[in-house]
């Protein structure tokens, strides 16, 4: 096996093609690890997610310092797996918004009845167009982007059942990014079995004996 790291760029097609990623959080020195499904950004450079409230969205909110893996296994011996770390962002409602209020698979849309924006600074506008992003960009690479989070969250346990079912959208910034590829050495390839041929030498005087005793011929010594 030869493994050898990857460029930036390889890394980079890497998340922007994987179909599942773990993201890996932290919170007073402990870690978490979930599979989500993330949706890599090339116009922006950052991987968009979606969830509903949950240990995740607590712990990076506290901590928003987090690691994205994503690989490919093709055999022991054949692989590749990235490692993103970057920073957690939140995507706010914009004030008014009702993107909590609908279908995960619908698209956000304004609506000037519910509350403000929790961003400091933030304006209708820029909201909108941050989640909207993260809608279209989730939805082109995920038919069922919306399904795991929202599945999640119906399953808890201990949920209240008056608890409402809010929408986190999110991004991740990569700062840095890695990534190894294992593939086949030839010089450790293993030639297929074939079963050898039967040896004249082994095979053929046991034969030859035989035949003579029972049909006669001389003296079988003389073969060899």
């Amino acid at each position: 096996m030869v493994i050898r790291e990857m460029s930036r760029a390889e890394c980079l097609r890497m998340l922007a093609g994987a179909k599942l990623a773990r993201l890996a959080c932290a919170q007073e020195n402990q870690p978490y690890v979930v599979p989500v499904y993330l949706a890599y950004d090339e116009a922006s450079g950052c991987l968009y997610g979606f969830t509903t409230p949950g240990q995740k969205v607590e712990w990076m909110r506290a901590n928003p310092r987090v690691c994205v893996e994503v690989d490919e296994i093709t055999a022991d011996d054949q692989w590749v797996s990235v490692i993103g770390s970057g920073r957690y962002e939140e995507l706010p409602e914009a004030p008014g918004s009702d993107g909590a209020r609908l279908w995960a698979e619908e698209r956000p849309r304004h609506d000037s009845r519910l509350h403000e924006c929790d961003d400091e600074g933030c304006d209708d506008e820029r909201c909108d167009d941050e989640r909207e992003r993260a809608w279209q960009v989730l939805k082109d690479t995920h038919p069922v982007w919306w399904e795991p989070g929202c599945t999640a969250w119906a399953a808890r346990t201990h949920r209240d059942s008056a608890e409402p079912l809010i929408f986190v959208y999110y991004r991740i910034w990569i700062d840095r990014v890695t990534g190894h590829q294992a593939t086949r050495d030839a010089r450790d390839a293993i030639p297929p079995y074939t079963e050898p041929a039967p040896s004249a030498g082994r095979w053929g005087w046991p034969l030859r004996r035989t035949l003579t005793r029972v049909f006669g011929g001389g003296d079988d010594r003389s073969y060899g």
